[in-house]
């Protein structure tokens, strides 16, 4: 038995069946510490079967050891230990291959670890934290999260080791990431702008079902508090202030959004290194995103080289030029104004974390602190506008709800008030309820399962002839419905497979049906003569 820390780790090798169990269980036994309350771990990584007798045994342990944990299972074993539900009972690890990524090019970078591509179909991403088993796991659910909400990105197959950590694998084909081509093909500056916003504004536009997802204002709240006693003349109960004063939201943040962890994947671009989801104001991501082109490196361009691949003077013309294109503006001093709010926040993570770090004599804490303390004066306000300058006015043909199959009546009155209005027949409105139903039911139950999220219905009627044109629009899992073969309504009952009707009843009622994805969501659109 070896100790570390007080824990047991006990190996186990061969095979454990009904043979040589009794055996096994008082060699085992021997091995255990008296101490129940001592973290017991069994270490399995020579061990090639186990049959119930060999279970019975681990399970006498774990009663007598409650803290009982089993580590480099192969798989093989571990599919018994699932199967029979000792997993959900139990830490249970696998045995991981290993995996090296000596020599392999780096194609992304963020905050926890780097990317490296291993061959010409797969990349691994590594992490800084050598137990990273958990934040695996949590990468993987909130990136499934926001797959079913509609951000392309990558998802993990697989867990390997790599070196004294472990690594994510993933399916990235070809893929490289925005860093490499700003350094490498300068001409699609403009297209990296165009992709990188148009990414960055699908993210924010969704909404992220209550609970999901951390609140991504807190990080900062809890930074400005820090500060309070660290600023001078009132400036830190301003700035918290001003934390305080920024809207909860319920919008997806990155949190770590820079053109590492953007990449072309063949012809589409993902997102990658997800870990950092939360929700929250679209300042938040805006705060990293400058710290990555300008605020890390404010005393050494050479920083932003390193890290990104290009220099500092392409990292702030890119800064530039994006948050001109997220604002929807070309006016300089809009542009300018917000850029300032962006820069108080991101000043004020900044010195929080130098503070945190011990790391106060640095050129880079002065000069943070010197330009936060020139800033604070004249910034009144941490929140702006999204788009354009304008605010705009809800329309009033559109209805956005939660996709629920609770919310089908709020629906079906949106559209029969809309559509009540041009005194079509009853039976019209009839088969206009019944497409409503099946179409709203449908993204419901599949657009975004096992997640809530919302679908957007707008109704509008023209003349000439008198037309109602009833638009769904969700950010699910792309699907079009149109594409699934009609049923065969001769077969007998006996014959008939179960679904399918929805969608043949839709297009039968409705004059047509069409769908499209685009910009992130599937949009469905029936029209109906009255």
């Amino acid at each position: 038995m070896d100790n570390m820390k007080n824990a047991a780790i006990i190996p186990l090798s061969g095979r454990i069946d009904s043979a040589n169990a009794s055996e096994t269980e008082a060699k085992l036994t021997a091995e255990l510490p008296a101490d129940g309350n001592v973290p017991v771990t069994i270490d399995m990584e020579k061990l090639e079967y186990i049959s119930s007798a060999g279970l019975r045994l681990i399970l006498r342990v774990k009663k007598s050891h409650p803290s009982l944990s089993v580590i480099n299972v192969s798989p093989e074993v571990y599919d018994i230990f699932e199967m029979t539900g000792f997993t959900e009972m139990m830490e249970v690890r696998k045995a991981y291959r290993t995996v090296s990524v000596e020599g392999c090019e780096v194609i992304g970078e963020g905050a926890n670890g780097k990317v490296y591509r291993i061959d010409g179909d797969n990349v691994v991403k590594t992490y800084k934290n050598a137990d990273a088993l958990s934040e695996i796991m949590h990468e993987r659910e909130v990136a499934r999260l926001a797959l079913i909400l509609g951000v392309p990105t990558a998802i993990s197959y697989d867990v390997v080791r790599v070196g004294n950590s472990y690594g994510s694998v993933f399916e990235l084909l070809n893929a490289k990431s925005f860093s490499k081509i700003l350094a490498n093909e300068p001409d699609r500056f403009d297209w990296c702008v165009s992709e990188y916003v148009g990414m960055l504004k699908t993210i924010h536009a969704i909404t992220v079902p209550e609970g999901k997802l951390p609140c991504a204002k807190q990080k900062i709240l809890s930074a400005a508090g820090r500060l309070v006693g660290v600023l001078p003349d009132g400036l830190g109960e301003k700035l918290k202030k001003m934390v305080e004063d920024i809207p909860e939201s319920d919008g997806m943040i990155h949190g770590d959004y820079h053109t590492k962890n953007i990449v072309l994947a063949g012809d589409e671009v993902l997102v990658i290194d997800m870990d950092t989801l939360s929700v929250g104001h679209p300042i938040f991501d805006l705060v990293q995103m400058y710290n990555a082109y300008a605020g890390y490196s404010i005393s050494d361009p050479e920083i932003v080289l390193r890290f990104q691949g290009y220099d500092a003077a392409t990292a702030h013309r890119f800064w530039h030029a994006s948050l001109a294109k997220y604002l929807e503006t070309t006016d300089e001093k809009k542009v300018a104004e917000v850029e300032n709010k962006v820069r108080c926040l991101s000043y004020a993570y900044l010195l929080d974390r130098a503070i945190r770090h011990n790391d106060t004599d640095s050129p880079e804490y002065k000069l943070w602190r010197e330009r936060l303390l020139a800033l604070l004066p004249s910034v009144d306000s941490l929140v702006f506008e999204c788009s354009g300058g304008e605010e705009t006015a809800p329309d009033p043909d559109a209805l956005d709800v939660e996709a629920t199959n609770e919310n089908l009546p709020t629906v079906v009155d949106f559209v029969n008030s809309r559509v009540e209005a041009t005194d079509c027949s009853p039976k019209a409105m009839m088969q206009i309820e019944l497409a409503v139903e099946e179409i709203f039911v449908n993204i419901a139950n599949y657009a975004y399962a096992p997640e809530i999220g919302r679908a957007t219905v707008r109704v509008s009627v023209t003349d000439d002839p008198l037309t109602v044109t009833i638009t769904f629009i969700d950010r699910g899992v792309p699907y079009d419905p149109l594409k699934r073969s009609d049923p065969d309504v001769t077969l007998s009952a006996e014959e008939r497979a179960i679904g399918g009707l929805g969608i043949f009843m839709t297009k039968k009622v409705m004059d047509d049906v069409t769908y499209e994805y685009k910009d992130g969501q599937n949009v469905l659109t029936l029209k109906k003569r009255l």
